[in-house]
């Protein structure tokens, strides 16, 4: 692969972490994660969503490396494996400020 093939594929890959982010709820809930890891049943009442949409989210999310999971029991808890993502999404507050 010459140079421009690899920018290519980086690039591709840094938007489809930055698409994995573009929906109020998932922001909503990367940003519920960075204080402390969460389960699934306090998501969905964050959201207020059912329990299903809110683990759509959370799988996508999940499938950018965003996320991770460990299973307590019957329920998954999730923490954010980036923190420093959230700085993208300060940024861009302060953009429309």
């Amino acid at each position: 692969m010459d140079m421009k093939q690899v920018l290519k594929k980086s690039y591709a890959a840094q938007a489809s972490v930055i698409k994995a982010m573009a929906h109020p709820t998932r922001l909503l809930i990367l940003n519920s994660l960075k204080k402390k890891e969460t389960c699934v049943c306090e998501l969905r009442d964050l959201v207020g969503d059912d329990i299903s949409t809110v683990s759509k989210h959370l799988l996508v999310l999940k499938k950018a490396g965003l996320v991770a999971a460990r299973r307590e029991g019957n329920w998954l808890h999730y923490r954010l494996t980036c923190p420093c993502v959230l700085e993208f999404t300060e940024c861009i507050r302060g953009l429309i400020k």
